[in-house]
Formats: structure tokens, sequence, C-alpha cells
């Protein structure tokens, strides 16, 4: 065996975890969002960044003015889905990084002086940290829907500012029936990797 990781924690994490279309009414609390933060917090980025900005729609009234920005194929699963988080990106991320990178705290002038250069690596990122925390609903036992269908904009202007850039949307919950199609083929490792 090439892994260290248990194959059970390997199905849970990836082979047999599936984005979810539907979802049980379980709520997702508040302890289960701040476990999955700690653990995914570790993830590495470049030069220790850490612009993800998550914010939990819980509220009816948030709900459904999310509702109105989301494609027409997503409205159903985010309105029913138990918790949804909108998964964004902080295109000032630099300010922090006197704090998150003690051994160069100069990064945040030296480096990142002009925004163009922010809002790239803030997205790169970012992203990365969103990949993390779907993976960590996963380890929490929960299932993700991860969604780039909706009025970005619409969403920044809702429930943003123009610092941060939306990057997701993401149904959380215990999945529900049918709550997923079949799994999809994926590339071969000779189809992605090259070695010169």
């Amino acid at each position: 065996m090439s892994l260290v990781l248990d194959p059970a924690a390997q199905d849970l994490l990836f082979r047999e975890a599936h984005t979810v279309r539907t979802f049980t009414a379980e709520p997702v609390t508040e302890e289960q969002v701040r476990a999955i933060y700690d653990l995914v917090k570790f993830g590495p980025t470049a030069f220790n960044q850490t612009p993800l900005r998550v914010v939990l729609v819980r509220s009816a009234e948030a709900r459904e003015r999310l509702v109105q920005h989301m494609s027409d194929s997503n409205k159903d699963k985010t309105s029913t889905a138990p918790l949804v988080a909108i998964l964004a990106a902080d295109n000032e991320f630099h300010e922090e990084l006197p704090h998150l990178l003690p051994t160069f705290p100069a990064a945040k002038d030296v480096l990142f002086a002009e925004r163009p250069v922010r809002e790239r690596d803030a997205g790169m990122n970012a992203a990365l940290q969103a990949a993390y925390f779907i993976v960590g609903v996963r380890a929490a036992g929960l299932a993700a829907g991860p969604m780039s269908g909706f009025d970005h904009a619409g969403v920044q202007k809702e429930f943003l500012d123009g610092d941060h850039t939306p990057l997701m949307i993401v149904n959380i919950g215990k999945p529900g029936e049918d709550a997923w199609r079949p799994r999809a083929p994926r590339l071969a490792f000779d189809d992605v990797v090259t070695t010169v």
C-alpha cells in the first residue's frame, strides 16, 4: 500500500464521497463547522496566506436572498440544504501577513502592495482553502454540494463587498434520498501526469 491514510478514511474523503443534490433535514451545528475549520486551516497555502472567507447562510431571510441569485438548476438544492456556505476570497488578505508570516512580515508590502497581484494570489489560495473545506466537510461525516452556478456579482453585492470575490456556494448536510448521480469518469494517471 502506497498511502499511509487508512483505506476507510480514503473512501470517506474521496472514493465514496460524491457531490450531493439532496439532504436530510438534520441540522449542521456551529460546533461541526468550527471543527471543520479548525482541521482545514492547516492546509498549505503560499506564504501562509489565509484569504478564504466563509459566510454561513442560516436565517430564512438570508436564504431567500441567496436563492434569488442561484441558477435555476441550483435553486431547489440551495433552498433545502441544512446549511449553505458562501466561500469567498479576501483580496485584502495581505493585511494579516505580518501575523501569519512572522518570518517575513514585510511580505505584505514587498510582494502584495498591488491589488492585481493580491487578487491573483487571493483567488488561487482561497480556492485551495475551499477544496480543503470541502474535504473537511466530508471528514465530519457530512456531504458537500459545491456550485459555481450563481450570479457572482449579485452575491458579492448582497453578502460581501468590493474586497471579497465569491468563489462558490456550498450546500452542506447529511445526504438525502437520491442524493447523487452515479460516479462520473475520472482521467487516468497517464492522461494527467507527465515526467520531464
